[in-house]
């Protein structure tokens, strides 16, 4: 973060830490450290956790403290950063975008991960229903993003969504597409180096094969059908799958339990970047069949790291993946089992292996930064 007296030129608005979006976080601090790099000047600033750090009655109680800390407090002090000379106002996460009814005679940038939960909000996606709340929320983040000078999308389908549910009025917001970069520099590391960063994992045995699935329990993961996948290999294959992020559910161990595999299953809750990277580089796949995502961040992880992908052959992953993911229909579970088996023999993997690794370089950070500046430029804003 600049010194206090130097005026930030763009000011980032990230989001509130006590809601642990890790992948917002991480998309915040990329844009705060690649603006800095090619010399913008910059500051970040985000909702502080005051009154919803107290958890006296339960969750409830604490996230209705959130909202007063994110939608009463953390105005206030927009309002006095904007004092300054501030020439754009960048809100990194589209949830955040009724900020902008702070901010006057400025442009206004959001970048707009998915709309995934206006539509869930809408009925149109039933992995992210919405309450009552909820449904109001949805519709104040679109007002936001109508406020907007620009919004910038992650996917071409998220694009297609904004152009949908968020329209243009004389032009305003201009829609763009603007590919995310991977947001660390995972990359292929020697085999001996990367399995020995594994050795802190319980169970997990160096010389066994396994499949990665990195994510959250969100419906829309679809980690039961990745655990229906696994099971469908298990008579040909004595391979492991680890889950990495988020720790399954109680129903879906018993899931596990019911199919017969979860004594090969693996959890590792919240790994760091370093026993990530492990995982992507010794995992014989990245198995991720999910139903819906704004990105997919963890397919250019994998690939970045030499790992293979397997995906639905939807959008955004077969956009993000490109033709370095093997995909198949998310019903087609046979599908997806028969392409694991596939990659089991060295010579398969190590071609997808190198196709991979040449489609992640579609998503270096340094060229959405790039890509974020011209924006700046297009909407009046001299660097």
């Amino acid at each position: 973060m600049i010194p206090a007296f130097i005026a930030p030129m763009v000011l980032l608005i990230g989001n509130y830490p006590a809601d642990q979006q890790e992948s917002m976080q991480r998309f915040a601090r990329m844009m705060l450290r690649g603006l800095t790099t090619a010399g913008v000047p910059v500051e970040l600033i985000q909702p502080r956790p005051l009154l919803g750090r107290m958890r006296l009655a339960g969750g409830f109680v604490a996230k209705w403290l959130g909202y007063v800390d994110k939608f009463l407090l953390f105005p206030r002090e927009l309002r006095a950063n904007l004092s300054r000379d501030v020439r754009l106002v960048h809100i990194c996460d589209h949830s955040n975008a009724m900020y902008g009814a702070q901010v006057s005679g400025r442009p206004i940038v959001v970048s707009c991960h998915d709309l995934l939960a206006v539509r869930g909000a809408l009925g149109e996606v039933e992995d992210t229903p919405a309450s009552v709340t909820g449904k109001f929320l949805q519709r104040w983040i679109v007002a936001g993003l109508r406020r907007a000078s620009a919004i910038a999308c992650a996917s071409g389908a998220t694009l297609r969504d904004a152009r949908r549910l968020v329209g243009q009025t004389n032009g305003r917001p201009r829609l763009s597409l603007i590919h995310h970069g991977i947001n660390h520099p995972y990359k292929r590391q020697p085999p001996n180096e990367a399995r020995a960063r594994l050795a802190k994992v319980a169970r997990l045995t160096p010389e066994r094969q396994f499949l990665l699935h990195v994510g959250s329990n969100l419906r829309m993961k679809n980690r039961e059908g990745a655990l229906r996948i696994f099971a469908l290999t298990r008579n040909d294959w004595n391979g492991q799958l680890v889950f990495a992020g988020q720790k399954l559910t109680p129903e879906l161990r018993s899931l596990g339990k019911e199919l017969g595999v979860l004594e090969r299953v693996i959890e590792v809750a919240g790994p760091d970047d370093d026993l990530l990277e492990a995982l992507y580089n010794c995992a014989l796949a990245l198995l991720y069949p999910s139903r819906f995502e704004g990105f997919g961040w963890p397919i250019i992880e994998a690939q970045a790291c030499g790992c293979p992908v397997l995906c639905a052959d939807r959008e955004p992953m077969s956009e993000v993946g490109g033709d370095a993911a093997i995909t198949h229909n998310v019903e087609d579970e046979t599908g997806f089992a028969h392409s694991i088996l596939r990659l089991t023999d060295p010579a398969e993997r190590a071609r997808w292996s190198e196709r991979s690794l040449h489609n992640a370089e579609r998503f270096r950070a340094e060229d959405m930064i790039a890509k974020y500046i011209a924006l700046y430029r297009e909407l009046g804003v001299a660097l």
